[in-house]
């Protein structure tokens, strides 16, 4: 088994609180679980209401499944 990582730091310039940020944050965790069936959570700049940095995991015997979901992953967050 192979395990895929992914990590990512988003700038969210107009969130001018935690609560937007989090608003945001979660319309994008919801889209690519619901899409892409991967495991994923906020794991830096929590307190910090412009940055966030997302981590993303899945498991696969084919490293290049893994990194074919993840550049629809990083493709769908632009």
């Amino acid at each position: 088994m192979i395990i895929g990582l992914l990590e990512i730091e988003i700038y969210l310039p107009y969130a001018h609180s935690l609560k937007e940020k989090r608003k945001t944050l979660n319309k994008i965790k919801d889209k690519i679980q619901k899409k892409y069936n991967v495991a994923l959570a906020e794991i830096d700049f929590l307190d910090k209401w412009q940055r966030s940095r997302i981590g993303f995991v899945t498991l696969n015997n084919n490293k290049n499944l893994i990194v074919s979901l993840f550049n629809k992953i990083l493709s769908d967050i632009d």
